[in-house]
């Protein structure tokens, strides 16, 4: 086993290691013909679109090959249509820019239509945790108060 549990918490430690001792990650990853397997994200950062299951790092690891971008964070936020719509957070390389058709276009015949990001957002930095991760569940919250999103699983708004 990885461990114990969490640190005088019980109830994190009960959500993460089940009965049988097994600790639950909550990483996706695939395997591979050969029996490898890649991480290719956390379960709480698969975005649901129209029922597809879109792996965020898929994406972002494509946007990396663009030569204008420095950084990239893939989001789900809420879509009335789809449940969830792709949205982009990119740190472009200094003195550069890229509009958002050009990003499109950039996205198109490359990787499947359901991934391109529907909304585009450029930044200088990310939200970040003081142990510098990437804090994508206020990225969300974020990018649903500019674009006046809400989430249809809010009963309070729905």
């Amino acid at each position: 086993s990885v461990m114990l549990g969490y640190w005088d918490d019980t109830n994190a430690t009960a959500e993460a290691i089940d009965s049988n001792g097994w600790m639950h990650t909550r990483d996706l990853a695939l395997m591979d013909g050969d029996g490898y397997l890649r991480i290719v994200g956390r379960l709480t950062d698969m975005i649901i679109r129209g029922g597809e299951n879109i792996y965020p790092r898929e994406i972002e690891e494509f946007l990396y090959t663009h030569p204008n971008i420095e950084d990239a964070q893939v989001i789900g936020v809420p879509s009335k249509m789809y449940g969830e719509e792709v949205m982009a957070w990119l740190k472009l390389k200094a003195g550069t820019d890229a509009t958002d058709e050009a990003l499109t276009a950039y996205c198109r015949g490359q990787i499947s239509t359901t991934k391109i990001p529907r909304y585009w957002k450029r930044v200088e930095t990310f939200p970040m945790t003081v142990t510098g991760k990437v804090q994508k569940f206020r990225m969300r919250e974020l990018a649903m108060s500019e674009l006046d999103l809400v989430d249809p699983a809010d009963k309070d708004h729905a």
